[in-house]
């Protein structure tokens, strides 16, 4: 039975006249981190912000630190204030201080309201929780994403291949439940759950089949010392980092099939080019090796990252995923894969990859 605990806590006072402080606190099985922020009465400003880890997951983690700073400046009352902080700040830094800063900023606007309408000034504009976590506002088209467009989706199946639900996957902030009720909603075909190092009961899966009539299929995201991998057809569940090679051999006696998931996502905050990476030296890559395709489309890492990783692959002639990665609400189908034919089940899937002829789309707002 999968147990995990997650609490997260924003306190607010009047630091002075024209100047609220909000103190934001997450504490769960996995992380433990703070973020002060000073917001304007008035104009809901972040004026300044500061952040700290108690507990981190890997040694990455405090890189996160100095991209808060890009929060700073920012106004509750502009349009694309929320985008701004996940795209900024989640994408920069890291989800879990995007989510926590904009609750705080939800505790300081509530906290604002009552201040001024007990003072009998104007309040400040009405922004919605659900705004807030992009429940309710429009999706973001891909222009505006500075995404690199997939190809148009028409025919077949679509689905999404990698996604993360809580509590299998700690790092997520969305239900199961949330992410298939989502899935319907914009009109895909089905989903893939990719949990990190988690294996879904067959039984389970079934389960939230009948209960959504929607097709809901098992993967598993597995760490390697190459990176991540998504595999699909291993029924064991794999723990901690396992040797690339070891889980190829796994994989191949399962007829299962891997798909080297980001693959240049190391190279996020610097770019691949400041690093003198080329094409060529990319392709020789041990991972390439071990691999059936590669995702090219993954909403989690920037455009040149994906357009990097789409040019060794087709210079490798392997085959090409797209999908979401997604984590947190209105994320699922941002990317996918379109197949050409009929898939009803985990066998089916398996045999459409290893036949080809799929390709990677963007699908949100389609």
């Amino acid at each position: 039975m999968l147990k995990f605990t997650r609490n997260k806590l924003a306190t607010v006072y009047r630091k002075d006249g024209r100047t609220l402080a909000v103190h934001g606190v997450l504490e769960d099985d996995i992380y433990g981190f703070e973020v002060d922020l000073d917001i304007g009465l008035f104009n809901l400003e972040i004026l300044a912000i500061r952040g700290k880890w108690n507990r981190m997951e890997n040694s990455e983690c405090p890189r996160a630190i100095p991209f808060l700073q890009e929060a700073v400046g920012f106004r509750m009352n502009e349009e694309d204030f929320t985008r701004k902080v996940q795209k900024i700040v989640g994408r920069k830094a890291c989800r879990h201080f995007a989510d926590l800063i904009l609750e705080c900023c939800q505790t300081a606007k509530d906290a604002a309201t009552m201040i001024l309408q007990e003072e009998g000034q104007e309040k400040p504009p009405d922004i919605e929780i659900d705004e807030l976590f992009g429940k309710s506002k429009p999706a973001i088209s891909v222009q505006e994403k500075n995404h690199p467009p997939g190809p148009e989706v028409t025919g077949g199946m679509v689905i999404d291949l990698h996604v993360h639900s809580l509590p299998a996957s700690p790092c997520s902030t969305i239900s199961v439940e949330q992410l298939i009720e989502q899935a319907k909603e914009i009109g895909l075909d089905g989903i893939c759950l990719t949990d990190h190092n988690h294996l879904w009961a067959p039984n389970q899966v079934e389960d939230l089949r009948q209960k959504h009539d929607f097709l809901i299929l098992r993967g598993n995201e597995i760490t390697t010392e190459q990176g991540d991998i998504l595999v699909f057809g291993l029924e064991e569940e794999v723990k901690g980092v396992i040797k690339l090679e070891a889980l190829r051999e796994k994989v191949l006696q399962a007829g299962g099939f891997m798909i080297v998931a980001h693959p240049f996502r190391g190279f996020l905050t610097f770019g691949v080019g400041y690093l003198g990476l080329t094409k060529e030296k990319a392709m020789a890559r041990p991972v390439f090796k071990w691999v059936d395709a590669v995702e090219v489309l993954n909403s989690k890492v920037s455009e040149e990252e994906n357009s990097f990783a789409a040019q060794v692959a087709a210079g490798l002639g392997l085959p090409v995923t797209g999908g979401s990665d997604a984590h947190g609400p209105g994320e699922v189908g941002n990317y996918a894969t379109r197949f050409p034919g009929l898939i009803q089940n985990e066998q089916d899937l398996i045999k459409a990859l290893k036949k080809g002829g799929y390709s990677p789309v963007t699908f949100r707002n389609k």
